[in-house]
């Protein structure tokens, strides 16, 4: 079986598409974190349309989103990464991974970059044990193609995009920037401040110059909100964990 991640993004969204016109016995998994824009779940519905095909949505039972992971082991961010990340979505995939022996490969929504090409090399070496596919990347399709072939589809791109952001990760991203973080106070203003509360619980901040209720709401001014995509599994982070995980088998 061959496994497709379906994450919430558009460019996972057409890996899938062309993974299936390629490949046979493929099965779509959706890691859901709790933490999604609601729009995402309409999103998943066009996909499936499009597929013709239903997506399998895994999630943990230990945590209710990223916020209540944040609080409960009072870490945000840091070098190994976000315990986010690691809890709602990497370790819920090893843990599906165990359940189910007859998985022989994963495909992935990496686009057609220098970075993402990068990205699919460390996956590799992350992951042994599996065989892996990177059909964008095959393709030479970026993620404007992408978003141009969505459209041609007849579906609506996630609100996320359309409200500038880059990626369709969770709402409140801790491994955003100054610019992020105020287009998140801008659109998101109840989770903007539900973060702020929790980093002084916390003691530590998502950015590293600033507590979220220092931030002027001109800094990052000019620059694009970007932020790190965690990926369908959590791969887009550091991929030490999974590496340790599959080096003790």
């Amino acid at each position: 079986m061959l496994v497709s991640w379906w994450s919430g993004g558009i460019t996972s969204a057409v890996a899938c598409k062309k993974a299936q016109e390629k490949y046979s016995n493929i099965h779509f998994v959706y890691i859901e974190t709790g933490s999604h824009h609601p729009d995402t779940l309409r999103f998943k519905a066009d996909c499936e349309t499009w597929y013709n095909k239903k997506i399998e949505t895994i999630q943990t039972d230990k945590y209710v989103d990223h916020f209540d992971v944040i609080q409960k082991l009072k870490y945000v961010n840091g070098p190994s990464g976000a315990r986010c990340t690691r809890d709602l979505k990497r370790m819920v995939r090893e843990k599906w991974e165990k359940l189910h022996p007859e998985i022989t490969g994963y495909i992935w929504g990496f686009e057609f970059s220098t970075k993402e090409e990068d990205r699919a090399d460390r996956i590799k070496l992350a992951i042994p044990k599996y065989q892996h596919y990177f059909p964008l990347i095959e393709l030479g399709l970026s993620k404007k193609d992408c978003i141009q072939l969505v459209i041609e589809s007849g579906i609506q791109i996630p609100e996320m995009y359309k409200l500038g952001f880059n990626n369709n990760n969770c709402i409140g991203c801790v491994k955003g920037g100054m610019a992020y973080w105020n287009q998140i106070r801008k659109h998101f203003p109840e989770i903007y401040n539900k973060m702020a509360k929790l980093e002084r619980e916390v003691g530590r901040s998502c950015l590293k110059k600033y507590f979220l209720d220092e931030l002027p709401e001109d800094a990052g001014r000019g620059q694009i909100p970007l932020v790190q995509d965690c990926g369908a599994t959590g791969e887009g982070c550091s991929t030490q964990l999974s590496h340790a995980y599959y080096s003790r088998e």
